[in-house]
């Protein structure tokens, strides 16, 4: 049997009582950082869990025909980041 390639997750649509995520500039504050989790590339715009520092924050790139923006939230401790990432995956925040 031939395995089938890992697509990947997809974030679900926004809900009607989403909360919304303050989107921020990124900001160079460590020379590396490490994705620990990520959506699919087949969508227009693409979520990462990132970590750096010691610090955690979700990477918004939103792909477009002038090219790409990039967002992410605050830097937040493990259980903040992956909470929110929850919420964004499932939406419950946008």
């Amino acid at each position: 049997m031939i395995p089938v390639p890992y697509h990947g997750i997809h974030a679900a649509a926004a809900q009607p009582d989403a909360v919304m995520v303050r989107w921020l500039k990124p900001q160079r504050r460590c020379a590396r950082v490490r994705v620990k989790e990520h959506t699919c590339e087949c969508k227009v715009r693409i979520y990462e869990l990132c970590q750096a520092g010691g610090l955690f924050f979700v990477r918004r790139t939103d792909r477009g025909r002038s090219g790409q923006q990039v967002m992410e939230t605050e830097w937040l401790p493990s259980v903040r980041a992956q909470e929110l990432w929850h919420n964004i995956i499932t939406g419950r925040a946008v």
